[in-house]
């Protein structure tokens, strides 16, 4: 079967997605060489800012996709229309199992909540939206000169991860002044208690209204507090940081839903190939075993856990929830989950036995023993890497009269200390643009206390 064969069965593919219950934007498929899939993949996105740190992103899947670690099939961007980038070196079979898996994406996208809570946010034209940052990256250049520009794209990008998704993308600004606590509406004691006579009457307030702190709580929104508050920062800077954080709120939901969309594709991709009665014979043979590729598992040893394949685990699961509860009770999760419920809650002591994702012990060849089922620690083990984005958990918890910026790391909730030289390092990018001293609290990975300060251009300390 050749290119243009594949081609020819979009159209029949969508037809049968649609017919088994799949409802997606649009998707516009392009064909792309190998090169510009690897920088898609690196990037997040077909047009990105410019940034040097892209380039040592792209150097190690060069290296990984060399010594066979890895291969990009495809790369999808959710959206209205959706776009779908597969590799030029794919074969004809390749791209119908890979046609057939986009439309699980987009399915996927299109119905999670958490999807379309960031796409009613950031908007469903993000492709678009991010070459628009690009542009005006690419204006500041010209007008301020690469190295400015550079410098605040690096404490940005250092801070990438540092969002509240809670807080929604457009939010104001803390109020200036503290608001004066009235009376409760409903509260009937209070109401015959200032009803006794005029010595029970609440004095009013006089004089100047008092002013709010900054931050008036921990904010861990580091992106939009320094856009805000950094005391002499240009709007061509603020206008980068939050640029930034736009794009990272677009990423969010790809990341918390990682092995549900991945499984909800393979899924969909398996299920497809199977009533596709349409493809040849040697097509369909084809297909099937890269189906097998993509889903088998590739961990093994002590950190099976740490270590599995999203795509693996995803699709066994689902298949555990169409076979037990039917594909509406699917689709129903599909919609509502993000990964910390759907592998908390169908992740099963069973299938986790099947799955040989418990931990083991012994040697490579011969008779492994199971050294650890606790489910729990199971699902904690898998779920960890992506509490708060990944990141560590660091708020702005002071502004000091000075302008000295205070952060503190909770690393209690964290369950882990930060590597003080490479916590110095993105301090000293925050400090560039927040143009006053920098100083964190936290510990390090022997849990000793470490306060680490930075000012503008001076030589960091340690403190402990």
């Amino acid at each position: 079967m050749h290119t243009e064969d594949w081609q020819s069965h979009i159209s029949r593919i969508e037809q049968l997605a649609r017919a088994q219950g799949l409802k997606y934007h649009p998707v516009e498929f392009e064909v792309v060489p190998e090169s510009f899939m690897t920088e898609i993949a690196i990037y997040g996105l077909p047009v990105r800012m410019p940034h040097w740190s892209f380039g040592v992103r792209y150097i190690y899947q060069l290296i990984q996709h060399r010594m066979g670690l890895s291969r990009l099939f495809e790369v999808v961007f959710p959206g209205n229309p959706g776009r779908a980038y597969l590799a030029k070196s794919n074969s004809a079979a390749e791209n119908v199992l890979v046609t057939a898996h986009v439309l699980g994406h987009a399915d996927f996208s299109a119905n999670n909540m958490l999807f379309r809570r960031s796409q009613d946010q950031v908007g469903e034209h993000i492709v678009e939206q991010a070459a628009a940052h690009a542009r005006q990256i690419a204006m500041a250049i010209e007008e301020h000169g690469l190295e400015r520009v550079e410098l605040v794209l690096d404490a940005a990008l250092s801070l990438e991860q540092h969002i509240d998704i809670d807080q929604g993308l457009r939010r104001p600004r803390y109020p200036e002044t503290i608001a004066e606590r009235g009376l409760p509406v409903n509260d009937e004691f209070a109401k015959r208690f200032a009803s006794l006579g005029p010595d029970t009457v609440r004095p009013t307030h006089s004089g100047p209204a008092k002013k709010a702190p900054i931050p008036p709580h921990p904010e861990s929104d580091l992106l939009w507090f320094i856009a805000q508050y950094a005391p002499e920062m240009e709007p061509w800077e603020r206008d980068i940081f939050l640029a930034v954080r736009e794009e990272s709120f677009y990423f969010y939901p790809v990341f918390a839903c990682q092995i549900m969309n991945e499984g909800w594709a393979s899924y969909w991709h398996a299920r497809l190939l199977r009533e596709a009665d349409f493809l040849p014979s040697a097509a369909y043979v084809d297909a099937i075993k890269c189906h097998s590729d993509v889903v088998r598992p590739t961990a093994s040893g002590d950190n099976v856990a740490l270590a599995t394949n999203p795509y693996h685990l995803g699709f066994s699961i689902w298949e555990k929830i169409v076979e037990a509860q039917g594909l509406e009770a699917a689709r129903r999760i599909m919609a509502e989950d993000d990964d910390f419920s759907f592998v908390r809650n169908h992740l099963t002591h069973d299938l986790a036995t099947e799955l040989k994702l418990f931990r083991f012990k012994g040697p490579a060849t011969g008779t492994l023993t199971v050294q650890e089922m606790d489910l729990p620690m199971l699902h904690e083990a898998l779920l960890h890497p992506k509490y708060g984005f990944g990141a560590p958990r660091v708020s702005a918890s002071r502004i000091h009269v000075d302008g000295k910026l205070e952060l503190v790391h909770d690393h209690v909730t964290d369950g882990r200390g930060l590597d003080p030289e490479r916590a110095r390092k993105v301090l000293e990018y925050v400090a560039k643009v927040w143009r006053r001293p920098v100083t964190m609290a936290t510990v390090d990975n022997d849990q000793r206390s470490v306060e680490i300060s930075v000012s503008p251009g001076l030589t960091p300390s340690f403190t402990r």
